[in-house]
């Protein structure tokens, strides 16, 4: 997940406040100017984009265009209910190194992990972690509050389908939702094989917020009460809400 990060280093800035700064316009300006170097980094902010919004970002559109075929990819890091910690690419193809003769690897794990190191716990080898999906997802509609209408990528890659990317961060969300929302079958992923939280009358309709989640399945694991992050879920379910208000297609 580290080659998505990138795409968290965004800000879109609206015209009518730039020019209510213009002391901090001007510095900008003069930075800019002075440090080209550094200001090649940052993606597009003298062409104004939908709005004459101007948009300070690490990924340009191309960089950011070859992250997202990798992301949006269901072989790779799009789960059904998210985005995985790890490419499932490395569950045939782990990632190896030999140091001084010793063999170390990382396999996608998309549960537990198999292995003792780090205490058995998988962290970032391939679960679906809440606040880093969050992240994704605001990200996304940054980019386009800047890109508009006009940005499309494939999604899921592969598919023929193309999406702005508003529409993309949108179909994160679904997929995360689907984690604590009732499936066709009146099932809660999360839950896991738990008959107890799946039927039972007195529990079923308390959804726990797990700490992490399986890879492939949804099914939640960690720490049962991780409302520190996994809360977000509230946050997303609003949003979503809020945009199908806005466009009912959505």
């Amino acid at each position: 997940m580290v080659g998505l990060i990138p795409l968290f280093a965004v800000e879109v800035i609206e015209q009518e406040v730039m020019d209510s700064v213009p002391h901090f316009k001007e510095r900008l300006e003069w930075f800019l100017a002075k440090r080209p170097d550094l200001a090649a980094l940052v993606s597009r902010w003298r062409e104004p984009g939908s709005k004459s919004r101007r948009l300070l970002s690490v990924a340009r559109a191309f960089r950011m265009k070859k992250i997202l075929a990798r992301m949006l990819d269901e072989n790779e890091f799009l789960s059904p209910y998210g985005i995985r910690a790890l490419s499932r690419y490395h569950l045939d193809h782990p990632y190896v190194i030999d140091i001084h003769g010793q063999r170390y690897e990382v396999q996608y794990d998309p549960g537990d992990s198999t292995s003792r190191m780090y205490g058995g716990n998988s962290n970032w080898r391939g679960p679906i972690w809440m606040p880093a999906n969050y992240l994704i997802v605001e990200s996304l509609r940054r980019f386009y509050d800047y890109y508009g209408d006009a940005f499309k990528v494939e999604c899921p890659t592969g598919s023929g389908k193309y999406l702005t990317l508003w529409e993309v961060a949108e179909e994160i969300a679904r997929r995360l939702m689907k984690l604590c929302l009732r499936d066709e079958s009146g099932r809660r992923a999360s839950a896991g094989d738990n008959s107890q939280l799946q039927t039972d009358p007195n529990f079923k309709d308390y959804v726990q917020f797990y700490e992490y989640f399986h890879g492939d399945s949804g099914r939640g694991l960690g720490a049962s009460h991780q409302t520190g992050w996994t809360g977000l879920i509230a946050n997303l379910i609003a949003e979503h809400g809020i945009a199908r208000q806005v466009n009912p297609k959505t």
